[in-house]
């Protein structure tokens, strides 16, 4: 596909700050928070968070935004649509992602809720726990989607956070009409366990008969298909898209298209920190090869690189040259 598009990746979902910061488990049960989740919270349940949080690094993030921040790492040439308000953070994540080389055109809004943000507790264990307000970023709409933007891009990549406010689940379909009305690939990632078993008949709907590329780790392939164990779902998901890539954490991944079934062992380049963003690096660093015209073994080793460095520091997005990283691991 290289070479096709004037994007390789066009990443479409929540366009989030990050805040992140480390606390115990005391402090999730006290507080009632899911650990390893994502939960969707109110304005004033993130002001109370917030206020309770320790010190924390502020960044621009987002699954999508992150995978896409990844690809451009890597050399790649991506594009992202995304809900910012006209406020101090919808202009700081405008400004970061830019920065990247990334196109972002969406229009901010103008009234409305604030841009949203994601209060990330990262615990001893390196989990995330994760309390976001959505704010402006659910009122992602059709409008703001750029059918142009989609057909020149390879790869549109789908988060399956988007699929919980209304406007946004329209938006998102019709990306994915655009992009195969251009030729294009369509990818998702089902993004957290909690979000399928929300949304589960929609995502065996999409999966089914919309995705060609689907990314989820073992919880979210066993709460879509309900499965006992992770070969049954292996199993259920093969036939239904061109391509599956499953991460299994210390495990690796399994990577599955047809008749053709990759075991990729996982990649260690540092201690584990934080495990905040390691789905999102390991689809860029996938994408990236799949757009390069790589054999998916090799993509999935790729994604697993790039996974591995994002868990070796606190936050979502790379800190070491990823170019030069997957270059010397892949081999």
């Amino acid at each position: 596909m290289a070479g096709e598009r004037r994007f390789d990746v066009l990443g479409i979902g929540n366009a989030i700050v990050d805040v992140i910061a480390h606390a115990e488990d005391a402090f999730l049960a006290e507080n009632r928070l899911a650990k390893g989740a994502m939960t969707l919270i109110d304005a004033g349940r993130a002001e109370s968070l917030y206020a309770r949080m320790g010190q924390a690094i502020e960044s621009s993030g987002g699954s999508a935004a992150n995978t896409i921040a990844g690809v451009a790492a890597l050399g790649g040439r991506g594009a992202f649509i995304g809900k910012v308000r006209d406020d101090q953070l919808g202009g700081i994540f405008r400004h970061d992602i830019r920065a990247l080389g990334v196109a972002f055109d969406t229009a901010p809004a103008a009234d409305g809720p604030p841009t949203a943000r994601c209060l990330i507790f990262v615990t001893p264990d390196a989990q995330r726990t994760m309390q976001t307000f959505l704010g402006a970023s659910a009122g992602l709409a059709p409008a703001d989607i750029d059918e142009a933007t989609v057909g020149a891009a390879a790869v549109t990549y789908l988060e399956g956070y988007l699929w919980d406010p209304p406007a946004a689940k329209r938006a998102f379909e019709k990306a994915a009409a655009a992009a195969h009305g251009a030729g294009n690939l369509v990818a998702l990632t089902l993004s957290d366990p909690f979000c399928v078993d929300r949304h589960r008949a929609d995502f065996l709907r999409l999966v089914e008969g919309h995705v060609d590329v689907l990314f989820a780790n073992e919880a979210e392939i066993l709460s879509l298909y309900r499965a006992d164990d992770f070969d049954e779902a292996l199993q259920r998901v093969r036939p239904h898209c061109r391509i599956a890539a499953l991460t299994r954490s210390e495990k690796g991944s399994v990577v599955v298209a047809g008749d053709e079934v990759h075991v990729i062992d996982p990649v260690r380049v540092g201690p584990v920190v934080d495990t905040t963003g390691a789905g999102d690096l390991y689809a860029a660093g996938f994408l990236h090869g799949l757009t390069r015209g790589r054999e998916l073994r090799a993509c999935g080793r790729m994604g697993s690189i790039c996974a591995a460095e994002a868990i070796s520091h606190v936050g979502a997005r790379p800190e070491t040259p990823l170019a030069e990283l997957v270059a010397r691991e892949a081999g």
